[in-house]
């Protein structure tokens, strides 16, 4: 762990925001060995669930969203490496994973965007679900979300990181004050070498920062307890941006979902909604019903509801362009000329799955950044 003296020698980095984009960078950054890193959120993951954190809401499986986008898909590549070790057997996070096959269903057109997945393959038109135009089949593992955040949370204050709970209003604050100003009400007499901000759709208010770019996506989840669930299970509507899915965890629950709605800030989960993904997901896994029904009849929705554990909704920070990577200089506050601050937000739906990767960029833009100060 860090001593007060290494706090005192290495560069001070503070990095705002504890989502899986925040924790997966500030663990990057400590372990990289030269700085002293520091994490200032409102909240973290073992606190209750709150629309205000998106990480927790999440499925989460690895299916890269990059498309033809070649960058992105090295993001995505170098993430899936990341975690599949870590999900291996005897791995430092193996509980935290569940390793899987999955089908992809698509109805409008064929999506190569996964080829580069283990056991890929397409699947012979005789296997596609009615309606749908191709599909393929691969291995990729799902995420436990509560458990996989308050892994990182521990990995990263094992190696020495620090975190203060605070609602930063302006960047300026933590700049001039440093990260323990919320908890101390003095400034720190230790300098803020840089910032990276991993805010997440708070980038959009927080000052210093306020992009306009970003905004949120809603989604809406039903989590159930369907403990033979070992596979994933997707049809996508690619044109329109929606699809349906099943997730399973490799503690027995399944995330059902979703939705994809635009600027849509409602906070609880609509019963409406629900009901519309419990059909839908039955339709495409009959097999979410408990085994003993299915054996005797047709599942029913009200089959799959008695499961029901919880249903909520997140609201990705997507933006417009994408991911936002880059320096800005800013005054320190102290009159001791600018600091670097580092961007890394924006991820939209895609933060578990390119969360290491955009990691490493977020952590060369820093090291060139300190390098020229």
């Amino acid at each position: 762990m860090s001593t007060e003296a290494e706090y005192t020698t290495k560069k001070n980095i503070v990095v705002i925001g504890a989502g899986v984009v925040g924790l997966t960078t500030a663990v990057k950054v400590q372990e990289q060995g030269d700085y002293a890193v520091t994490i200032v959120a409102e909240i973290f993951p073992s606190d209750p669930k709150s629309v205000r954190y998106t990480s927790l809401w999440a499925g989460a499986h690895h299916v890269s969203h990059a498309g033809g986008d070649a960058k992105q898909r090295a993001i995505d590549q170098e993430t899936f490496k990341v975690m599949w070790d870590l999900s291996a057997p005897g791995g430092d996070a193996e509980e935290c994973f569940l390793r899987l096959p999955q089908t992809d269903y698509y109805y409008d057109g064929r999506d190569d965007r996964l080829e580069w997945m283990p056991d890929h393959g397409y699947l012979p038109e005789e296997s596609l679900i009615p309606g749908t135009s191709t599909g393929i089949s691969f291995t990729t593992l799902t995420i436990d979300t509560p458990a996989y955040l308050n892994y990182l949370l521990s990995r990263f204050l094992a190696h020495g990181g620090r975190i203060v709970r605070a609602a930063v209003q302006h960047v300026s604050q933590i700049v001039e004050g440093g990260p323990h100003v919320f908890a101390r009400s003095r400034a720190s007499p230790d300098p803020v070498h840089a910032v990276v901000v991993c805010a997440g759709l708070g980038a959009r208010t927080l000052g210093g920062v306020e992009d306009k770019d970003v905004y949120p996506v809603r989604g809406q989840v039903v989590l159930v307890r369907a403990p033979w669930i070992r596979f994933g299970r997707t049809a996508s509507h690619l044109e329109q941006g929606s699809w349906t899915y099943v997730i399973p965890r490799k503690n027995g629950d399944v995330i059902l979902g979703g939705t994809k709605v635009d600027n849509d800030w409602y906070p609880i989960a609509r019963p409406e909604t629900t009901q519309e993904i419990l059909e839908r997901c039955l339709a495409l896994c009959p097999e979410i019903a408990p085994p003993a029904i299915r054996a005797e009849r047709a599942p029913t929705v009200a089959d799959v509801r008695s499961l029901v554990l919880e249903e909520g909704c997140g609201f990705r920070p997507a933006r417009k362009g994408g991911i936002r990577f880059g320096i800005e200089w800013i005054d320190s506050g102290r009159g001791t000329g600018r600091i670097p601050m580092v961007f890394n937000y924006g991820h939209g739906g895609g933060g578990y799955q390119s969360s290491w990767g955009s990691a490493s960029i977020a952590l060369d833009f820093l090291t060139e950044a300190l390098a020229e100060a």
